[in-house]
């Protein structure tokens, strides 16, 4: 049996068909050793490191980082048995079940083999590996590879014979300007802040515009006395006391069509991929599949947030991060036992009612939009429930949210209340039936024992699916979640 081997590109678990490389961790020449991670891909479910099938030294890499590449594909060559001593030659004819000889990178390229051969084993996605590492959720921030695009066309036409190529900076595709042609007019400053392109561009410092702003000149109409014809601070006030003369009508009209061209190098182009394409279809085929109804209630939260404060105090609780986000996992978790019909998911011919809750946080990420869950959460003490919010968030926030963690949800909150808003009409994630939007928590005027007093309130917006939810369930659900934040130690006495 030949000493190389192909790793493919596995199936994550997930159902995925490719992957975009996003960095090697190793480099051809290097030893590595069993279960190594030696390949950061990303997938739509998360970006993961890769560990290796086989200990040995890496011979070849056949995909750059930026390539988007699918399941089954030979990503990398690997020496089995390096101290055997050299390898063949080229003319090496390779063995059965997929093992390679030593050819040159050209041709490895070319070379496939059956998909069976790089499936990886059983355990060793996100096993132990050298160094602790294990499989990881990175950040969807820019990165410093270029990946090769179709090119775009540009928004504006140019004399150019055929498109403007493209290229790729940082992640962001920005189409190129046009070569110009050995007739074009010699280059001109351009400044963004005027919003003119091409040969209609306004040289002006900014002093001089707010000068301009505040005294009603159209700086357009000005012929500049300055360098390069820039306008002064005398030409605006000229113009202002009407003792200047304006450049002539054909002019302007020519300056004001040159100001209202928009061209691709003011656009950015972002792909769509990963974590975001994921959601984006997603949350399309969620919003025209699922009959959406959202019904909003507001609350008056301050008995829940001076609960908080009696738990902070607590000797058993003083190391634990407790949030109102925390009385309102709960609350959800009992309703749900009060309206289990709540918990399932429409299945065709059948609706499927769940009697465990994976409660999913929605966490708004580097990489995009991401829901994790808490497993058969209600079975947690409120202790327990509070420490896998937290480590949930915490590794959401460091990139580090494996694909298992975002599968299997049945049931969701956003917490939109971080961002400073009161509520919204969220989105069902798909296979689940309701999500709870969780707003600012504020001080306000409220009704409170017959007198207008300042309490802490918020407002709480449910979206469910009206296929499985009528408007009664849905109403005692949220009612139910209300009753709780409003007065959580007579909820908990009256229902458990």
């Amino acid at each position: 049996m030949s000493r190389i081997k192909e790793f493919n590109l596995p199936d994550l678990g997930e159902g995925l068909t490719e992957g975009e490389i996003l960095a090697w961790l190793v480099k051809v020449g290097d030893t590595i050793e069993l279960n190594q991670p030696i390949v950061e891909v990303e997938t739509a479910k998360a970006a993961v490191e890769i560990p290796a099938k086989w200990a040995g030294q890496v011979q070849a890499i056949f995909h750059p980082e930026g390539t988007t590449v699918e399941v089954g594909t030979p990503i990398i060559a690997i020496d089995t048995d390096p101290g055997a001593g050299p390898l063949d030659g080229p003319s090496t004819t390779a063995t059965p079940a997929g093992d390679l000889p030593t050819p040159s990178a050209a041709s490895l390229a070319a070379v496939e083999v059956a998909p069976a051969e790089g499936m990886v084993e059983p355990g060793l996605i996100g096993g132990a590996a050298p160094g602790g590492r294990t499989a990881v959720l990175v950040g969807y921030g820019p990165r410093t590879t270029s990946a090769k695009r179709r090119p775009r066309k540009a928004g504006v036409p140019t004399q150019a014979p055929a498109p403007a190529p493209t290229s790729v900076d940082h992640g962001v595709v920005v189409a190129d300007k046009a070569v110009a042609t050995p007739t074009s007019q010699a280059p001109r400053v351009h400044d963004r802040r005027d919003g003119a392109g091409g040969g209609g561009v306004v040289l002006a410092k900014p002093p001089v515009r707010k000068l301009a702003k505040d005294l009603g000149v159209d700086l357009r109409t000005l012929s500049g006395s300055g360098p390069l014809g820039s306008i002064t601070r005398e030409d605006v006030q000229q113009a202002a006391s009407g003792t200047v003369a304006v450049a002539e009508p054909v002019a302007t009209t020519s300056t004001a069509t040159s100001a209202a061209s928009f061209g691709a190098d003011r656009e950015q182009r972002i792909p769509v991929k990963g974590v975001r394409k994921l959601t984006a279809e997603n949350m399309s085929r969620s919003a025209f599949t699922a009959p959406h109804v959202t019904e909003f209630l507001t609350v008056d939260v301050t008995r829940a947030m001076r609960a908080l404060e009696r738990l902070r105090g607590r000797r058993e609780w003083r190391d634990v991060r407790v949030s109102p986000l925390l009385l309102v996992a709960k609350a959800v978790l009992l309703a749900v036992k009060r309206h289990p019909m709540v918990n399932s998911t429409w299945a065709g011919d059948e609706i499927v009612v769940k009697e465990y809750v994976n409660l999913g946080i929605a966490a708004a990420t580097e990489r995009g939009l991401i829901v994790p869950n808490v497993k058969d959460a209600g079975r947690l003490s409120l202790r327990e429930l509070a420490d896998a919010l937290n480590d949930l968030v915490q590794t959401a926030k460091s990139g580090r949210t494996s694909p298992a963690d975002m599968s299997g949800g049945t049931l969701t909150i956003t917490n939109v209340g971080v961002f400073g808003v009161d509520t919204g009409t969220p989105i069902l994630p798909p296979g689940e039936s309701a999500i709870l939007a969780f707003g600012a928590v504020r001080e306000m005027p409220w009704v409170h024992k017959g007198k207008v007093k300042v309490r802490q309130v918020t407002t709480l917006g449910l979206s469910f699916d009206h296929r499985i939810i009528d408007g009664e369930l849905g109403s005692k659900f949220l009612r139910d979640i209300g009753d709780f934040l409003a007065d959580p130690e007579a909820a908990l006495l009256a229902w458990t």
